[in-house]
Order: C-alpha cells, then structure tokens, then sequence
C-alpha cells in the first residue's frame, strides 16, 4: 500500500461559504488520494509511516484556469493599452517568436519553474499557433510533476502574418496533438480556439467535430472587452451572443470547456454557460491592467455559474495566485460599492475556493482535502510573517494570501508526490 499519514494543521474549503480548519489533525494519503482527515488518528493507519509538521499548515495547490505560457517575457509591459492594441503590438510579436523551437525550451522551463516556485500546482495554458513549442511546453509540464492542460492556439483570420494559420494544416496539427497525448494522466492536451474574431467558421466547425471524436476539452475567451464584443456582433450578426457562437460550432461542451473574463456576459450568456457547466475563468488583475471591467463574479456564482480564478499572464502581471485571489476580492468591492450593492462582495472564503476547489473542479477531484480528493497540496511556513500572539488558521491564511510571497512555500505535493525542482 502507497500510504502516508501527514500530522499539521489543516485548511481548506468544502463549499464557498466557510473554510474547514483543524489543528494538528491526521491526513491520511494513499496512492495519491486523500483516505480522509481526522482530529485522531484510527487504528487501522498506525502502521503508516507518518510525516509531522509542528509548524506551518497545509492547504491544498493553486489552481490558474488561465494563462499563456508565451507571453512570460512580456509581464509587465505593454499595459497602457487596451486588449486589442495590445493584442497587436505585444502579444502576437512575441508568440511569433515561438516559432524557434529553441527560444520556446527556454521560456517555457521558466515559466514551468515558476509555476512550481509559486504553488500552481493546476494549470490551464494556451501555448501558440506553432506544433512544435506546443509540444516542448506539454514535454516540459509532463517531466515538472505538475498537472496542466495545454492548447495549441488556432487561429486563421484577423491575425499577424506571422501567427494565421492555414484552416486545414492547423485543423491537422491539432489533431496530431489530441491524438499524441490523449492518454497522458497529469498534462493533457485541450482545444484552444483562440477567440472567435481570429477562427472562421470553418476552422471552428472542424475543432467542435474534433473535440467530439476525441472528447477533448475546450478554452478560450468570452466578452473582455467592449470592442471586442461588438466586432463579434459584426461578424456573426445571425447569432445571439457571443457565447451562443461557441454554442453553434460546439465548442461549449459539457462541463468541459472554459471560457476566460465574462466580464459583460448577458443573462441569456449567463444560463447558457450554468446549462453547459462551463467554467468562467474570473482574469481581475488582467480585465484591470487592459482596462477591461469588473466581471459580475457575484452573479455568476448566485447563477450557478462553475467558476476558478486566471493569472491570465501577460495581461495579468504575475503568477503569484494569492495576488490574484486578493484582487478578485478587492475589484469585487469596487464593483459592490460603484455598480451593484444587491451583488455583495466576494469573501475570503469564497476567493479561496474559486483559487483551489472552483478551479480544481475542472481537473476531476481537485483542490480539497475531502476524502479521494488528489492530494495536491502546500506546507506553507508563516513563522515570519504570523506576527506575536496566538492567531486562528484562518487568520493565519488570510496573512499568508495578503502578506505571504512564494518563500512560505516550504513543501508542494501532486497527487501524493512531493515535487522538487530540477532544470530538465
């Protein structure tokens, strides 16, 4: 039996609405999936070899639901402009050099180290329009321990030169992807259909006809940006929405697809998506820093809307998910205070779930340490930063996600292995 006993104190999310706490309690981990959590130890688990952490706590790995992977060496810059412009003079410059294969292994081993350093232990990832460094990122995330899927961007309509795609080579090339790595356990591939103005008709139809012969997953992007959703109108004017044109070409498959921002999803959007199980990937330091809006995040989970937080990197700034999980909190209070009081604000439980369990839900038994839940998870020292006198676990939580960096991080586990990091 591959079984271990862990001793710390515990903290982590059932639902979105409280967080379970336990102090020195018993983890119990057997091949990967988590047996159960108890204030004492049963009987039957004295003979497993245990691990105690006198110090710190556990709670389970980040979840980004989105990111793309090319556009590390861009954080940072760029973010006076809007999504649009700077699609154009940023973002597609840059994932046109991925077309050496070479300059694509190195970015991609940094960004795959610093998934690892930052506690992102899940992962959904556009890579670029090109096969090749497409492949290297999914070889790299394979060999790192870590779970992901990773797309291979389509796109053959208003795009760079350098980056549209022939409809059928890229209809190929996906295929050959899908059907390489299909059977991976921890990295797997998913469709990726970069937005509806860069995919014809044609090249959508072929990718909903893949996604249904290989039952792949779908990401892609929903309503970030106001003129990015009236170029929609103008070139679908026959559908009923943005989101109702994924619908069409079906690419909203069934708890199986992500959609990124939804920041001006409509109600019709809104019930389309609940109907479908599709996750909304909530991007706030990205929808900010491209001066996109505040997505309703209340309203989609009042909706019952899946829902898990994006890095969104480059549009977003950092990988740093605790960031991320604070700006979901601190926009949603703008958008309380400015826009609707009827909504609430997003708590710190709530912020918490979405950045682990919401998330996590879309890789199976994700992000919790309920029983058979994959036992992902951060030994996170707080000595530094817990300050004097007797604090709770979740006070201590909540001065570790707004206070913490990625040097608490002092352990990180998949599925029950502890992943070190080594240049590959």
């Amino acid at each position: 039996m591959d079984a271990q006993v862990y001793k710390s104190d515990l903290i982590f999310t059932k639902n979105n609405k409280e967080f379970t706490s336990m102090e020195q309690a018993y983890l119990v981990v057997e091949n990967g999936k988590v047996l159960g959590v108890f204030d004492r130890l049963p009987g039957k688990y004295e003979s497993i070899p245990l691990k105690a952490y006198e110090s710190g706590f556990l709670i389970p790995g980040f979840v980004d639901l989105h990111l793309h992977a090319p556009q590390y060496e861009n954080l940072g810059i760029g973010l006076d402009e809007e999504l649009l412009t700077w699609l154009n003079k940023y973002a597609f410059p840059e994932e046109a050099r991925f077309s050496d294969a070479g300059y694509a292994e190195e970015v991609y081993k940094e960004v795959v180290r610093r998934l690892w350093e930052n506690g992102t232990t899940r992962s959904v990832i556009f890579g670029t329009a090109h096969k090749g460094s497409t492949e290297i990122l999914l070889r790299l995330m394979k060999k790192s321990g870590l779970g992901a899927y990773v797309g291979k961007v389509n796109m053959d309509r208003n795009s760079s030169q350098e980056l549209t795609e022939d409809t059928e080579r890229s209809l190929e090339d996906t295929e050959a992807i899908l059907d390489a790595y299909r059977n991976e356990r921890l990295v797997k591939p998913i469709i990726t259909p970069r937005f509806v103005p860069s995919c014809s008709p044609r090249l959508m139809e072929g990718l909903g006809r893949l996604a249904e012969k290989y039952d792949a997953p779908v990401q892609s992007h929903l309503s970030e940006n106001t003129d990015e959703v009236e170029w929609v109108k103008e070139l679908h004017p026959d559908c009923e929405s943005y989101a109702h044109v994924y619908e069409r070409y079906g690419l909203l498959r069934q708890n199986r697809t992500i959609m990124a921002h939804c920041v001006y999803c409509t109600g019709s959007e809104k019930e389309l998506m609940r109907e479908k199980g599709v996750f909304a990937a909530h991007c706030p330091i990205s929808n900010t820093d491209l001066t996109s809006g505040i997505a309703p995040v209340k309203d989609f989970i009042a909706g019952g809307v899946n829902l898990g937080l994006g890095s969104d990197i480059s549009g977003g700034h950092t990988l740093w998910m605790p960031e991320v999980l604070v700006h979901a909190i601190q926009v949603s209070k703008l958008y309380y205070l400015y826009k609707d009081k009827d909504c609430g604000r997003l708590t710190l439980p709530e912020a918490f779930y979405l950045a682990t369990k919401g998330g996590g839900s879309f890789f199976g038994k994700v992000g919790s340490f309920e029983e058979d839940y994959s036992f992902d998870a951060l030994l996170i020292d707080d000595c530094a930063i817990i300050g004097q006198g007797k604090r709770s676990l979740e006070e201590r939580l909540q001065k570790f996600i707004y206070t913490g960096e990625k040097g608490c991080i002092i352990k990180r586990f998949v599925e029950g292995n502890e992943l070190g990091y080594t240049e590959r």
